[in-house]
């Protein structure tokens, strides 16, 4: 593929040639591969099929358990009391869990295996699942909240190191594309189904049933997931990981990768948690029932982080990153029209825009990572949670004191962050360009 393909210089194709990432086992000895490119899994083979559906299937309990609760918080509010800040608690507080576990998590999975770490982390978080409907108060169903996210903290990073190792280099964006179209495909789901069922037997029976969704895709996952070929365990020795984890920070691009990946989640989180409060009130006042269908949008996150693969392809990754972020602000600013379709429109580019962005993202974190990929991976993950929480809390806060004025400001600063970064990501790889190696400069082709 040339330069102008790509959309990278000369240069960057030049030093990039020269040292290809290896695929071979690490120094650290933790996340290696074992064997040639050509034995990892492809699309086509038949255990490529098997696995890919097996993440989606993950990727689909993920989101659906993580996010239970956000299209059913005017609910919430209302039999336990509480403001739209308070209630956002009970999203804030799962994906605050999986930020602060994810980094933990993914060292037990470079000890334990890829396929253990994430079954058992299904196994907790779809019993907590089952023991949502029945907290007592709004503390107690936050602090389940938060446990549960934890537990899925197990699954994000050591899905994409499992992928990292198993299938072919080629064929990573594609394969990473499909685990967030899961996600997609849980998170609307989810809101869907919880809108519904919330609208005729309230909000406890709608997340019991959530957790049941998410009992059956943990158990497809087990029985369908191949055994990892590839993977060689790691140390759990504290030094090790600290070691790996102050190398992966050291290197700008993937510092970068964090924080783009956390800003596109601050918009993401914000406005999903605070659009139920808007389209409940006037102009809308919208049942609960089509409050949650409005989650069919997800479609178009399936279909664009799907897309990921492609649009690298013919743009670039910075040029997909710029093509994600404008279709996401473009998406913010039509929201703010007092018309239903206008609003729909504007989740729709929204949602487009944020899960490209993410798919881009994640899998150039997979791609740069060179050794301590679980690490590298848990480390995005955590950031792209923490995202998350800020912008549910955030929104919230900003919707309370300013309307849906407020959140959308909140998004386009967080947008306006993702365009800065990657344009200095830019600038700093040409200034680079004249000898000095750009691998960790600029975002990888």
């Amino acid at each position: 593929m040339t330069p102008a393909d790509t959309g990278a210089s000369t240069v960057v194709d030049a030093a990039s040639a020269a040292s290809p990432v290896p695929d071979s086992t690490d120094s650290t000895g933790s996340t290696g591969s074992t064997g040639s490119t050509e034995s990892r899994m492809a699309p086509g083979d038949p255990g490529y099929r098997r696995m890919s559906f097996a993440l989606f299937l993950a990727g689909v309990a993920t989101f659906a358990l993580l996010y239970s609760t956000q299209a059913l918080l005017p609910l919430i509010s209302g039999d336990l009391g509480g403001t739209a800040s308070d209630a956002s608690w009970t999203v804030a507080a799962a994906t605050g869990g999986l930020a602060v576990f994810v980094l933990p998590m993914s060292a037990l999975s470079e000890r334990f295996g890829r396929r253990t770490v994430m079954t058992a982390s299904l196994a907790v978080a779809v019993t907590i699942g089952l023991l949502v409907p029945f907290a007592p108060s709004l503390p107690a169903l936050v602090a389940l909240r938060a446990v549960q996210g934890a537990a899925l903290a197990g699954l994000p990073a050591s899905a994409t190191a499992y992928l990292a190792e198993e299938v072919r280099p080629r064929a990573l964006v594609t394969a990473i594309g499909l685990f967030v179209a899961g996600n997609s495909v849980g998170g609307m789901s989810g809101r869907i189904i919880t809108g519904w069922v919330a609208q005729e037997w309230g909000w406890r029976v709608a997340v019991g049933v959530i957790g049941l969704v998410a009992v059956a895709c943990a158990v497809a996952f087990r029985l369908l997931l191949p055994a990892p070929k590839h993977f060689t365990p790691g140390s759990l020795r504290p030094r090790v990981l600290v070691r790996t984890v102050r190398d992966h920070l050291d290197n700008p691009l993937l510092r970068r990768l964090y924080a783009i990946g956390a800003l596109f989640m601050t918009v993401f989180g914000g406005v999903y948690t605070v659009i139920g409060y808007r389209l409940a009130e006037a102009p809308f006042s919208l049942p609960q029932g089509l409050i949650g269908s409005i989650f069919l949008v997800y479609l178009v996150g399936t279909v664009s982080a799907s897309a990921a693969g492609r649009l690298v392809g013919r743009l670039g990754r910075r040029g997909a990153l710029y093509l994600g972020a404008g279709t996401t602000a473009a998406g913010l600013l039509l929201s703010l029209a007092p018309s239903l379709p206008l609003v729909l429109l504007g989740l729709v580019l929204i949602t487009a825009g944020f899960f490209a962005g993410h798919a881009v993202a994640s899998s150039a974190v997979g791609k740069t990572a060179q050794h301590g990929r679980a690490q590298a991976s848990a480390l995005y993950q955590s950031a792209y949670y923490v995202g998350s929480s800020a912008g549910s809390t955030v929104g919230a806060v900003a919707f309370h004191s300013g309307g849906w004025a407020g959140t959308v400001g909140v998004g386009v600063l967080a947008v306006l962050g993702v365009v800065v970064i990657t344009v200095s990501g830019s600038l700093a790889a040409r200034r680079q360009a004249a000898g000095t190696p750009v691998r960790a400069l600029s975002l990888p082709r």
